[in-house]
């Protein structure tokens, strides 16, 4: 039983030294400057002539690129899905961009979970009390809400999800439904990449209002169907 206990810390650490180590490398030797709009503007027309010659090894690149972007939680996903959408065309991105971001994103959540969940629900326990019953309850709806809000980084809702009591297949196919329509805004918009200036031309103010109603709604309609019912208990 000790054995099993010092295995896990030591796989802990090893995935965690790696994380440390690998995080700052993209940083350091410039690996950024490949997922900067202004770079994949410029580079356009070389990748789009790749993408002619090798479809098949295009794809696949850019599948595993975006997938590990988003496990790693590296600030490149929105870049990545403006060119997916210039690359591929918009239903092609899409379909590719919705299930790898998803995929990615669960993979994030999972080292995440195994990382810090534990410690964090043992040392916190009573100050977590309360959000834990309300996620076991309507997590669900929460992480809905949050991943249709453009505004909240990806990131931090996969970490914050994994130290919460939600479901791995939960946050699997609420994360795929809550993004698909922020993706598809994204992907459009990266057909129209040479209009495009900044990232800020895509996210209006109107366009995240709107969004975070859409999250909100479903929500707010089972919180007003249970006030009814209690209404009609009391009766």
């Amino acid at each position: 039983m000790k054995v099993k206990i010092l295995d896990k810390k030591l796989f802990k650490i090893i995935v965690l030294i790696l994380l440390i180590t690998f995080i700052p490398l993209f940083f350091a030797f410039d690996f950024n400057q490949y997922t900067d709009l202004a770079f994949i503007k410029d580079k356009q027309l070389i990748i789009e002539g790749f993408y002619e010659k090798n479809p098949i090894t295009a794809l696949i690149i850019f599948a595993l690129s975006y997938f590990l972007v988003t496990a790693l939680s590296l600030p490149a996903a929105v870049v990545l899905t403006l060119l997916g959408g210039a690359l591929f065309g918009f239903s092609i991105a899409l379909v590719i961009i919705s299930f790898v971001s998803t995929f990615g994103a669960t993979l994030a959540f999972l080292i995440a979970r195994f990382l810090a969940r534990e410690y964090v629900q043992l040392y916190f326990k009573k100050q977590l009390l309360n959000i834990n019953k309300g996620f076991q309850n309507e997590g669900a709806f929460y992480l809905f809400a949050l991943r249709l809000v453009p505004i909240f980084p990806f990131f931090i809702i996969n970490i914050i999800m994994s130290l919460l009591p939600i479901k791995t297949w939960t946050f699997y196919w609420v994360s795929q439904i809550g993004m698909f329509p922020g993706t598809a805004v994204f992907v459009y918009a990266g057909t129209q990449l040479a209009q495009i200036n900044e990232i800020s031309d895509i996210t209006s103010p109107s366009l995240i209002f709107a969004f975070t109603l859409l999250g909100l709604f479903p929500l707010i309609t089972k919180k007003f169907l249970q006030y009814i019912r209690k209404g009609k208990v009391n009766e």
